[in-house]
């Protein structure tokens, strides 16, 4: 609060004489009234209307004073609250005075231009309103406030000494334009593609959010400030898949101005290869037997939605019984000659994918149920069924290694087989020379040939 020391006693009535004998006889009354109206310089245009001419004004720039009596202030409080307020909204400054003793209440612009005087309104601004007069408030409203409205209003009290207050009104600017834009209009799986959003000419500077689907990421900000404005620009790295074609990349602010969510978004477009799955058709119970008939459908998906499907046989050449229509392969009289991989491939212009099944033929006696033929797509493609010719392939290998293992172990006994003593010739390998051994022998002469034994 800041409080100002008017001019009292013998210099108010001074000025008061010079400016009501300098003024037109009509206008004296209203002189005098004006002299309350500040405590310093303060230009003020008067619509005087009829009396002092047709459309003319006068505007007053005199010193003027107060004369206030020296007890009315004694006790008095003025006080006045900040106001924050939205742009094109409503804004109420209140001037009010605790233990009020009727002394004169004023309110002035950041111009210290005087708005209204008691519930006396000389300023021509007609979006300032009299809310309420009274000897211990004085309210006003301004409407349809503007930026330009925004700074310092003085609440002033003529007491002795002057009490002056005033109150800041700060206008929030909500985003005036929100856009989106995204790089790419159509990315490929796989790619980074650049998003930005741009919230234009606001006050304070917007936060912004990003969100894909229900999924909040993070972004980078700038702000650049202009006239006491804000626009924010906010740059969104986004990795797409094939999951994201479809989902909503949402921009979102947050500004004190704004209630709710303000908002806008862009659908992602993403292109992807396509994904291929064999389903058999018929016969229905997934046995295929010889004789019968086999029909696999294949079912390729992608965006752009693939144009072509082929068929094709991995191991050998298509069955010359066997029809091709479309997506459809479609094999007549089964026989064991038909066993082997069968391939769908489909592709567009983001690559090529392929799917397989492998066809085995059971006899015509066979009552169990196939192992699951199961087809995957992929960039190259994978056989998810079970081959069983690999089966026996792996098992015959095994065997081999074994039989192979068997006969290396055999050869190497064979060439280190061992030789030993038996126990009558105990002690003679210890002897010096022969007779010595054959003395030293157990058993003496009858015991003295070396036995030898093999093992093998």
């Amino acid at each position: 609060m800041a409080s100002a020391v008017l001019p009292s006693g013998s210099q108010c009535a001074a000025a008061a004489a010079v400016a009501a004998a300098a003024a037109p006889p009509g206008l004296r009354l209203r002189l005098l009234l004006l002299l309350l109206s500040a405590a310093a310089l303060i230009p003020t245009v008067w619509p005087w209307g009829p009396g002092y001419g047709p459309g003319e004004e006068l505007v007053t720039s005199h010193s003027v004073c107060a004369c206030i009596p020296e007890y009315a202030g004694d006790g008095q409080n003025l006080f006045t609250k900040d106001v924050t307020v939205i742009e094109g909204e409503v804004a109420t400054i209140s001037c009010q005075v605790n233990k009020s003793d009727d002394s004169v209440i004023q309110l002035l612009n950041p111009n210290r231009q005087t708005i209204y005087f008691r519930d006396f309104r000389p300023l021509k601004d007609s979006r300032f309103q009299l809310l309420n007069f009274s000897s211990s408030e004085l309210k006003v409203s301004l409407t349809n406030v503007s930026i330009s409205d925004e700074g310092r209003y003085f609440c002033q009290l003529y007491t002795d000494p002057p009490q002056e207050s005033y109150t800041t009104i700060t206008v929030l600017v909500p985003p005036r334009n929100l856009m989106i834009d995204i790089q790419k209009d159509t990315a490929v799986e796989g790619e980074e593609i650049e998003v930005n959003c741009t919230a234009m000419a606001s006050k304070p500077a917007t936060t912004i959010r990003w969100f894909k689907g229900n999924k909040e990421l993070k972004g980078k900000s700038e702000v650049e400030e202009w006239s006491d404005m804000y626009t924010v620009t906010s740059q969104l790295m986004l990795k797409v898949h094939k999951e994201d074609d479809g989902v909503p990349v949402i921009c979102q602010v947050e500004h004190p101005a704004v209630t709710g969510n303000l908002q806008t978004q862009r659908y992602l477009e993403v292109q992807y290869k396509p994904q291929v799955h064999i389903q058999m058709t018929y016969p229905l119970q997934g046995l295929t037997r010889e004789g019968d008939a086999l029909e696999l459908t294949c079912e390729a998906i992608g965006k752009p939605q693939p144009v072509m499907v082929t068929w094709v046989r991995v191991d050998d050449e298509m069955p010359q019984h066997a029809v091709l229509s479309g997506p459809n392969l479609f094999i007549n009289n089964l026989n064991k000659t038909d066993n082997g991989t069968y391939r769908c491939e489909a592709s567009n212009i983001v690559g090529k994918a392929h799917s397989d099944y492998m066809l085995y033929v059971y006899d015509t006696t066979a009552t169990t149920e196939p192992a699951v033929h199961d087809s995957r797509a992929g960039e190259e493609g994978t056989i998810g069924a079970v081959d069983h010719a690999v089966i026996g392939g792996v098992v015959a290998v095994v065997v081999f290694a074994m039989l192979c293992l068997l006969i290396i172990l055999g050869r190497y006994f064979a060439r280190h087989k061992g030789t030993y003593f038996t126990h009558e010739a105990k002690g003679a390998d210890d002897a010096a020379d022969a007779d010595t051994a054959i003395i030293n022998a157990e058993g003496g002469q009858n015991n003295s040939e070396e036995k030898k034994e093999y093992f093998i």
